[in-house]
């Protein structure tokens, strides 16, 4: 931890940060996790849409807290957020996320990216998956995959942080002990996830309207959704070679929310018991990770607003097969609160900070 860190862990300072794109649904939720937390200064936000509008006047909801009334909406400019702020979060959709982390790190800031933008380290995946060639492919590789429960030494030193989407986070954390303990068949790996509406983020099309999403659920994404790039490559690199899962997205009649299912084959016979050991020395201490009792299973509303993941396991006799479950909310654990998360360990605050 750096010495500036150690400060600001004691509580002698508050990190300035700034939130580039804050007017989406996660950004909207990083303002909110972010004016309450003890240790932070939010210096700016900006927005096109609103640039002069306070933060209360576009999301009234916050308008009691602490200068709400005061902080306005501006256009992002990266050379003067970054003489601002410390940190920065770019809640921006991919291609352009990447456009502002450039000039941002010239300029000495941190950086913690919420889109897809370098969560691989390959261009030509990014390009498979993404459809256009990657803005600044020199900064691909650079960054650090952001799911603290994996990562969490590599972050704490990081310039630039990619946090994971929703869906890899809900499907990754599952996973990733057993690819670890080497008891998982990785070429028989099926995955089905459910997700809310606000996954999609905050944009006005046809199919994401009321009418269009209510009383209503439909599989997208098939067969080849973009978040598989990110999911394939951390399974591959924890596997130690190349790993393609099938993977279904859903989306569901819900605001916010994910529930996934994971279906695995084992490489050979294993108790209920081992299972569990597994799960605890890999998540036993996490304070985000809570592993369910048997009788209980996940479900969304468990988890709605929180930076919790729920995960459950059962495995079916007939079928010789261990099924995974876990339930996340998309827009904190899958997105702004994790990246809340990867910020409190940057800075070495406790990492509840703010969550909890």
């Amino acid at each position: 931890m750096s010495k500036t860190a150690k400060i600001a862990a004691a509580g002698g300072t508050k990190t300035k940060v700034a939130v580039i794109g804050a007017s989406g649904y996660v950004g909207e939720e990083l303002v909110r996790l972010l004016l309450r937390h003890q240790h932070v200064e939010l210096v700016a936000v900006t927005s096109r849409q609103f640039a002069g509008k306070t933060v209360a006047e576009v999301f009234p909801r916050f308008s009691h807290l602490e200068k709400t009334s005061e902080l306005r909406f501006s256009e992002p400019d990266p050379e003067q957020l970054g003489q601002r702020a410390e940190i920065i979060f770019l809640a921006l959709p991919h291609g352009r996320a990447a456009e502002f982390a450039k000039p941002l790190l010239q300029g000495g800031a941190r950086v913690i990216d919420l889109s897809a933008d370098f969560r691989i380290e390959s261009a030509k995946t990014y390009r498979e998956f993404y459809g256009h060639d990657h803005p600044v492919p020199e900064l691909l590789g650079k960054a650090v995959y952001g799911l603290p429960e994996i990562y969490r030494k590599k972050i704490s030193d990081a310039k630039l942080v990619a946090c994971p989407g929703c869906y890899p986070t809900s499907i990754l954390l599952p996973l990733l002990p057993l690819v670890r303990e080497k008891v998982a068949n990785l070429a028989r790996i099926l995955v089905t996830s459910l997700s809310g509406v606000s996954g999609a983020g905050r944009k006005i099309e046809a199919d994401y309207l009321f009418a269009e999403c209510n009383e209503s659920m439909r599989p997208y994404g098939v067969p080849k959704h973009r978040h598989l790039s990110e999911i394939e490559e951390q399974l591959s690199v924890f596997a130690r070679e190349k790993i393609t899962i099938q993977f279904t997205p859903h989306l569901v009649p819900l605001n916010r929310g994910i529930i996934t299912t994971i279906y695995v084959d084992l490489v050979e016979k294993i108790d209920a018991d081992s299972i569990t050991s597994i799960y605890e020395k890999a998540y036993g201490e996490e304070p985000f990770v809570r592993l369910l009792a048997d009788e209980l299973f996940p479900d969304t509303k468990n988890v709605a607003g929180t930076n919790l993941i729920d995960v459950a396991w059962r495995f079916d006799p007939r079928t010789d097969r261990l099924i995974l479950m876990s339930s996340i909310d998309n827009l904190v654990k899958g997105a702004s609160g994790q990246a809340i998360q990867c910020f409190n360990v940057m800075r070495g605050y406790r990492e509840t900070e703010g969550l909890l």
